[in-house]
C-alpha cells in the first residue's frame, strides 16, 4: 500500500495507521486529503488524477476531511475506486471491502482503542495523536464537521504509544490532534505525565495550541522540564480583539502577548510560531495594525500567514467581505514582517551552541525548531552544533567538539 498525505500532522499520523493496517493491500493507493481551504482541495483533486495516470492498474481509495465532507464530489472522478470517511477509513474491515462510498456521521464516533503504530519509517520525530476533533465552531473554520466532536484517546494509552516510540528509537514525539489543548483528560497533566514517565524520551513537542487554552500553569511546566522543546505554536488567526469574536476565537490580544512574554522569561532560547488570517470579513486597516503590532510585540518569528478565504456552510462565509486584492496584500505584509523577526533571530542565534536532531545526512532542527545545514551523518541522533552562519532562512552548524 501506499499513501498520499495532505494536510496536518494528525493527516500524518493516521497514514502510517492506514498503511499499518493495510499493509497486505499491495494494489491501493490512499489519498488521505485535507479541507482546510478550498486550494487544498483542489491540490488533492490533481494528485488524484496524477497518482491514476502514474499507476492505472492501481486502486485508488479517497479518504480524509474532503472525503468526510464531500464524499459524492470524490467519488463521480472516474479515477477513485472508493470514497472512505475519517472513521471508517482506520477499519481493516471496511478498507478492505467494496462499497464505493462509506461516509458516516462523525458526530457519533468515539475515539477507540486505535492500534499503536509499531513504526514511523522514513521519520525521526514520531506523531502521537491524543486527541480528535473540535467542539469550539470558528465563524471561518469548516474542519469540526469533517472531523466531529472534541473525544480523546485514554492518557495510559497515550503513554504506551510514547514508550513504544522510544523503544523504537525516536529521538522527538509531537503530540497533534485537530484541537490538543482541549484533551478532554486534561491537557496539561498529559503532558506533564509525558515529561515524567517516559524514561528516554529526549524531546517533547507540540501541535498547533489554542491560546485560550495555554494558563500560567502549562507556561510553569513547559519551563520547568528540559525535554519540552523551547518553542510553540499558537493558533492566533488575528490580533484584533472585535474580529477575533467575530472570528469565534477565545482568546485576546492580551492573552496572546502574555503567553509569549512569560514564556520568554521563564524559558531560554524560546522561539514563537503562529497561524494568522488576513482580510477577514469586516477587518479595516485598523484591525490588521493590531495583528502586526501584536507579531511585533510577541516576537512572532514563524508565521503561516493566509489570505482569508472563504469556505461554504460557514457563518463567516455569509459576512461582509474584504476584498482579495486587500487580503493578499495585508498578508504579504504581514509575511515580511515574520522575514524580519525571522531574520534578526537567525542572525541573533550566530555563535550559539544548539542541540540539533539529525534529521538527515546534513540536515537537522535545533531545539527551538530552526532548520541548519550540519557536517554530520548521525541521522536520528541529538548532537552539540555551534552555529557559524546562516543561508536564506536556515542556519549552517559544524559539529561541537568538547573535550
Amino acid at each position: 500500500m501506499k499513501t498520499i498525505t495532505f494536510g496536518c500532522r494528525l493527516n500524518t499520523f493516521e497514514s502510517k495507521l492506514i498503511e499499518q493496517i493495510g499493509s497486505d493491500m499491495a494494489d491501493v493507493i490512499v489519498v488521505n486529503t485535507c479541507a482546510v481551504t478550498s486550494e487544498a482541495e483542489r491540490q488533492c483533486r490533481q494528485a488524484i488524477r496524477k497518482a491514476y495516470r502514474e499507476n492505472p492498474d492501481m486502486k485508488i481509495i479517497v479518504t480524509g476531511c474532503g472525503a468526510q465532507l464531500h464524499p459524492e464530489e470524490y467519488a463521480m472522478m472516474p479515477e477513485v475506486y472508493r470514497v472512505l470517511g475519517n472513521h471508517e477509513k482506520l477499519s481493516k474491515e471496511i478498507l478492505e471491502g467494496d462499497e464505493k462510498v462509506c461516509v458516516g456521521n462523525i458526530m457519533e464516533h468515539n475515539l477507540t482503542e486505535a492500534p499503536l503504530i509499531t513504526d514511523f519509517e522514513g521519520r525521526t520525530r514520531a506523531f502521537l495523536q491524543i486527541q480528535q476533533g473540535c467542539d469550539h465552531a470558528c465563524t471561518f473554520c469548516i474542519v469540526h464537521f469533517a472531523r466531529g466532536k472534541n473525544i480523546g484517546l485514554n492518557p495510559n494509552k497515550v503513554i504506551q504509544q510514547a514508550n513504544l516510540f522510544v523503544q523504537k528509537g525516536f529521538a522527538e514525539i509531537v503530540l497533534t490532534g485537530v484541537d490538543i489543548t482541549s484533551y478532554p483528560y486534561g491537557f496539561n497533566q498529559i503532558v506533564k505525565r509525558l515529561a515524567t514517565e517516559v524514561n528516554g524520551l529526549k524531546r517533547l513537542r507540540f501541535g498547533s495550541l489554542d491560546p485560550a487554552c495555554v494558563d500560567d500553569e502549562l507556561i510553569d511546566i513547559i519551563a520547568q522540564y528540559d525535554v519540552i522543546q523551547p518553542h510553540i505554536h499558537l493558533s492566533v488567526q488575528s490580533g484584533d480583539n472585535l474580529i477575533l469574536k467575530r472570528m469565534g476565537r477565545r482568546h485576546s490580544f492580551e492573552q496572546v502577548l502574555h503567553i509569549c512574554q512569560l514564556l520568554s522569561q521563564k524559558k531560554d532560547n524560546m522561539v514563537f510560531g503562529a497561524d494568522f488570517i488576513t482580510g477577514f470579513p469586516t477587518e479595516t486597516e485598523e484591525h490588521f495594525l493590531n495583528t502586526y503590532r501584536l507579531v511585533q510585540e510577541a516576537n512572532i518569528s514563524q508565521l503561516h500567514t493566509f489570505p482569508y478565504s472563504i469556505r461554504k456552510g460557514t457563518p463567516a462565509a455569509k459576512m461582509p467581505q474584504v476584498d482579495v486584492p486587500v487580503r493578499k496584500e495585508r498578508a504579504a505584509r504581514l509575511r515580511e514582517l515574520g522575514h524580519q523577526l525571522e531574520n534578526k533571530l537567525l542572525s541573533q542565534m550566530i555563535g550559539t551552541v544548539h542541540p540539533v536532531l539529525i534529521e538527515k545526512i546534513g540536515q537537522g532542527y535545533t531545539d527551538n525548531y530552526i532548520k541548519i545545514k550540519v557536517n554530520s551523518n548521525q541521522t536520528g541522533q541529538i548532537i552539540p552544533v555551534r552555529i557559524i552562519g546562516r543561508s536564506e532562512n536556515e542556519l549552517v552548524g559544524e559539529v561541537e567538539i568538547r573535550a
